[in-house]
């Protein structure tokens, strides 16, 4: 027989006395196999949770986010309506001629802000009794898909004629809009949307004209991760008194410099407006930066936790493996005595935390499944893959053997005189 193999018939029939003891010490085994049965429960999960929020926040949003920033203007007493109008169309006009600009126009919201973009209910019928599905809305006009740089997959896009002028408090919806295909598959999962019939708020019908690749949404919460593509653009400028948003996109190179010379260009045209050049001026990778801030810090957060968890699990394992070799000094001597060699101590040593790491394993790997169930119930979480498990468990097999190599080394160098001395 060979000698790995010799090896290993050891340590199997290792297995039964290892059992024995362990059901001698049912407390400290039993303390140690709940701790790795709650760390590889914890820890897949937070795992799980860094994976999704790690996803999310490196999901593109289907613009050119490197030349796009927004200017967020606010009126001086301009409240009549057609006055605000006339007055978005000459700033629009005004930063379209900068030097630089490549395309801009009026949104009462932007992609990954945080908030303040529309939530459309969207009926297929006016009688329709079913949950509708919800898309999030952004204003736009005919100069919207070139300031955002996303692409047409089919369809138009909006001309200026279609292009109205709304009030904050006015309810009616164009008669034409245009969709991200995400939003057209939940639709018409059966069929192509285009020139389909939809039907918004108050029931009024909107015919989809066009069909964009990707856009996502002004809402970057949990609260709509399942919508943050569902994006329908109605065209119309929101001429509110409380102020608009002014998308601009700018050639290569030009970004930093129109970030300075535009909202400058807005005042010299007319200078009843607030626009504070430090805080209503960002980009949209800025924009990213602070719309996901908070996912960046769970992310953070979740790892550190699984981080102190290892820590904590390997440290009770070295703790428990040295104890139990200063108990057992003695007995190590007898075996050493009687021929065992420092190979056997060691796989004695390894062979017990491998049987209690996989008893903590086991019962983990239930507390993990059922914590993800509890999480899918209360925070809409997906369902935790099952290789995550796995890929826990064997880090804790492995984190078992490192951790118990310390204690298990000195078990095997001690000499076979310690079976002489008294106890």
């Amino acid at each position: 027989m060979s000698g790995p193999l010799t090896h290993r018939c050891r340590y199997v029939l290792q297995v039964q006395p290892i059992l024995a003891a362990l059901r001698r010490h049912r407390m400290a085994t039993a303390l140690i196999v709940l701790q790795i049965a709650l760390t590889l429960a914890v820890v897949s999960n937070a795992l799980f949770i860094v994976m999704t929020r790690v996803v999310h926040l490196s999901r593109p949003t289907g613009t050119d986010e490197a030349h796009l920033f927004v200017i967020r203007n606010g009126w001086l007493g301009q409240s009549d309506r057609p006055h605000v109008d006339a007055q978005m169309r000459a700033d629009l006009s005004t930063l379209r001629s900068l030097p630089g600009v490549r395309d801009a126009f009026a949104s009462e919201a932007y992609p990954l802000e945080g908030g303040w973009g529309g939530l459309v209910p969207i009926k297929l019928r006016p009688d329709q009794a079913t949950r509708p599905q919800f898309g999030i809305s952004y204003f736009a006009d005919e100069h919207a898909l070139d300031t955002f740089g996303v692409r047409l997959l089919a369809g138009r896009n909006f001309r200026s004629n279609e292009i109205g002028s709304l009030g904050p408090y006015d309810k009616s919806m164009p008669a034409v809009v245009i969709i991200t295909s995400d939003l057209a598959t939940k639709l018409f999962p059966q069929g192509s949307a285009l020139g389909r019939t939809l039907y918004l708020a108050d029931d009024a019908p909107a015919r989809i004209i066009g069909i964009v690749d990707r856009l996502e949404g002004a809402y970057v919460g949990s609260t709509t991760r399942s919508i943050d593509e569902d994006t329908i653009l109605l065209p119309a400028r929101l001429a509110s008194p409380e102020g608009t948003n002014y998308l601009v996109r700018v050639q290569p190179g030009q970004l930093e410099m129109l970030m300075h010379a535009a909202p400058r260009a807005l005042v010299a045209q007319d200078r009843q407006r607030l626009i504070d050049p430090d805080r209503d001026v960002i980009s949209l990778t800025q924009a990213r930066e602070q719309g996901y801030a908070t996912d960046r810090g769970v992310a953070i957060m979740m790892a550190a936790v699984c981080a102190l968890l290892l820590l904590a699990t390997a440290s009770g394992v070295i703790g428990l493996s040295s104890f139990w070799v200063s108990q057992r000094r003695r007995q190590i001597g007898v075996r050493r005595a009687l021929g065992a060699t420092r190979g056997d101590i060691l796989g004695h040593f390894q062979t017990e935390n491998f049987l209690i790491v996989s008893g903590g394993v086991l019962l983990g790997c239930v507390l993990g499944v059922l914590a993800n169930l509890a999480l899918m119930r209360e925070y809409a979480l997906p369902r935790m893959p099952w290789w995550l498990l796995l890929l826990g468990a064997a880090l804790l097999w492995m984190l078992g053997q490192l951790a118990v190599l310390g204690p298990a080394r000195r078990a095997a160098a001690v000499p076979p005189v310690e079976a002489t001395r008294s106890v």
